[in-house]
């Protein structure tokens, strides 16, 4: 079962990847729930995945902090990974 707050997770990453990217239709995001984390499966077109990474991974590194700021609350190790 996906806690609302889990749910807000991707949401937010949704959010911002479809705010980067030039075919926001084909922004896919899941959420696994796994025995010690969330993991959050970011998916973009393979034209954008460079913007979503950013110049020596800062966008990708700004994603992934953003993401753990919002897990404070929720005391769980959430972890995103772009996929191909």
């Amino acid at each position: 079962m996906v806690e609302p707050v889990a749910a807000s997770f991707t949401d937010l990453i949704a959010f911002i990847a479809k705010a980067l990217v030039d075919a926001p239709d084909e922004v896919e995001v899941e959420l696994v729930d796994e025995e010690t984390q969330l993991v959050v499966e970011l998916t973009v077109a393979e034209t954008d995945l460079g913007k979503v990474i950013g110049k020596q991974g800062k966008t990708a590194r700004a994603l992934r902090t953003l993401l753990s700021a919002a897990a404070q609350k929720s005391n769980k190790r959430v972890v995103l990974e772009i996929l191909e």
